[in-house]
């Protein structure tokens, strides 16, 4: 209910207000909130390994990278649209800590213009646990993958849940965050046999990793990630 009132005040703020940069409060372009200044110096994660979308340097070939090479991911795919560094950072903290769904709103129109082939099958959004959403009043990942799936016209799959507790991910290693998230999801319906499972930033993949784990033991054949933004 909140996010919904919260959505209804920035649509209305929309048809009012004129577009703002939300980097440095210039004036927007191309009818986005950031300005053309700011939009050129967006880091797009375009050379990139397919599978776990780390980004790789300019000169090497977009091949698959060397971890992927020595262990497989679960998925079959995987595209970040950016690289987690300025400005691209700082509007997903001020989305995801600070109640900053204008901030959301334009990392999802950023999405959309670098839409992956396989963003074509449903939509998962990665869920919050239950705790974590009343403290937060919203589930970033939904608020990214809602507007996806409306403007590429496909379902949008909520039947994965967090059923335990976990602390937060960011303040762990890479096998801690492994070890947090063991029996950390419980699935509540049949999932499709192909999902493209949508979160905010993926840094080692632990949690997409232990999500596909528990969608796979339900049935999901194929799965494949899409994030705004991925951890060099």
């Amino acid at each position: 209910m909140l996010s919904s009132f919260r959505n209804v005040l920035s649509w209305m703020g929309r048809q009012v207000l004129p577009l703002r940069c939300l980097v440095c409060a210039d004036p927007g372009h191309e009818g986005l909130d950031l300005c053309a200044a700011c939009y050129a110096d967006l880091p797009w994660n375009d050379h990139a390994c397919p599978l776990c979308a780390l980004p790789l340097p300019p000169e090497e070939p977009a091949a698959i990278c060397g971890a992927c090479l020595r262990q497989p991911p679960r998925q079959m795919g995987a595209a970040a649209t950016f690289i987690y560094a300025p400005p691209i950072d700082r509007l997903v903290l001020r989305f995801k800590f600070h109640q900053d769904l204008a901030a959301g709103r334009l990392l999802s129109q950023l999405m959309l213009q670098a839409v992956p082939e396989f963003a074509l099958d449903p939509l998962m959004p990665m869920p919050l646990h239950r705790r974590r959403l009343r403290e937060r009043g919203y589930d970033q990942a939904r608020e990214l993958a809602r507007p996806l799936a409306r403007e590429l016209g496909v379902p949008l799959w909520s039947g994965l849940c967090r059923s335990r507790a976990t602390v937060a991910q960011s303040t762990l290693d890479a096998e801690a965050r492994r070890q947090n998230l063991r029996g950390a999801f419980a699935v509540t319906a049949t999932p499709p046999s192909r999902l493209t499972l949508v979160d905010d930033v993926m840094t080692t993949g632990a949690t997409l990793d232990g999500a596909m784990r528990a969608l796979k033991r339900s049935g999901m054949e194929q799965a494949t990630l899409w994030v705004c933004a991925r951890a060099p």
